[in-house]
């Protein structure tokens, strides 16, 4: 289903792309706006504004559906790892346990007490 949906994304996408560029330049801000084009300006007007419009609209809708997509099997993430599974208390406080695997904090702990009893040292040079 996604895959289907991107491409058709994609092609949105290009005739969006082209229907922009076959549009007039209303500017000129490089001194080559206006001239003769192979369309006439009135139709072409009407027909590229709507059209652009249109998949300007179409674009809009893919993307959502795929932002939806992507997000339908995302499910939230703790960064504190699993849940302990503890059984609740009669007050409803459940304890905290405390972490058993050492973590960053515990390592950085670990190392900080090596360091602090053989005291500060002094740079080498090589």
């Amino acid at each position: 289903m996604q895959t289907v949906i991107i491409v058709v994304h994609l092609m949105i996408v290009s005739v969006l792309i082209g229907a922009v560029l076959l549009q007039k330049s209303e500017g000129g801000g490089l001194g080559m706006g206006g001239g003769a084009g192979f369309m006439s300006s009135r139709g072409t007007a009407n027909l590229l504004t709507r059209t652009t419009a249109v998949l300007a609209g179409l674009f809009f809708l893919t993307s959502m559906a795929l932002a939806w997509l992507a997000g339908v099997d995302r499910k939230p993430a703790s960064i504190l790892g699993p849940a302990p599974t503890t059984q609740s208390q009669p007050g409803g406080a459940t304890p905290v346990a405390p972490p058993t695997s050492g973590g960053v904090l515990d390592t950085l702990k670990k190392v900080d007490e090596q360091q602090g009893q053989s005291g500060p040292q002094a740079p080498r040079s090589q």
